[in-house]
């Protein structure tokens, strides 16, 4: 199996998460592959990088398959946290990959206003000068400006593949709306579990990490 994981907003390939989740399938899963690339980059150079990523994936485990005689395809699956979930979802719609979402972030042209004075923009049409508006530079070097937020305004979230989508949600998320985030996915069909207390960054991921494996063989 490959896991790719997507950060969120602020951080990288180094985040805490994904190395924690590397670590334990070096350790007890060293079949299982896990992916962390960096995505500090416009929201539509992400989008473009995780399809290549997966259908790259795909490709040679097809091959391997072929080569081996084996009738068991390596499965790709997806693990994205916070505004990585956002990335997760579009690119799961896309290519049927499972996923497991962490605090998914699900309107990010209105969350990520929270960097800017100026009100969320609604069409393309807008002056060129809000659209290069600088908003922030995440500590990857990532800086968001209007027309990325207008590139998430453009791609509002759905669900295609439901069945193939499992949701953590913290109700002590301080940053996003922890019921708006359920609210969301309940509506589409995915699968959403609440979880009492914890934090946006998912302090508590290390603990978790045999049922998250549990979850991704699962999936699909």
């Amino acid at each position: 199996m490959n896991i790719v994981y997507i950060h969120g907003l602020d951080s990288d390939a180094n985040s805490t998460k994904g190395t924690l989740l590397e670590r334990y399938c070096q350790q007890y899963f060293p079949e299982i592959i896990v992916f962390r690339p960096d995505f500090n980059q416009p929201p539509a150079e992400v989008f473009k990088q995780l399809n290549r990523l997966i259908t790259k994936l795909k490709s040679e485990s097809d091959h391997s398959n072929k080569d081996s005689m084996s009738n068991t395809l390596t499965k790709t699956v997806l693990v994205g946290s916070s505004l990585g979930g956002y990335f997760a979802t579009l690119v799961s719609n896309n290519t049927g990959c499972p996923v497991l979402l962490l605090n998914p972030s699900t309107q990010p042209h209105i969350t990520l206003q929270r960097f800017s004075n100026q009100p969320p923009l609604q069409d393309t049409n807008k002056n060129i000068s809000s659209i290069n508006q600088v908003l922030h530079t995440t500590v990857g070097g990532w800086t968001i400006t209007g027309g990325d937020l207008q590139w998430f305004a453009d791609h509002l979230l759905s669900v295609k593949y439901p069945q193939k989508m499992v949701v953590w949600i913290k109700e002590g998320d301080e940053l996003l709306n922890p019921q708006l985030s359920a609210e969301f996915y309940r509506q589409q069909g995915a699968e959403v579990t609440l979880q009492a207390g914890g934090d946006h960054r998912f302090t508590d991921f290390a603990e978790q990490l045999p049922i998250v494996i549990k979850i991704l063989q699962q999936l699909g």
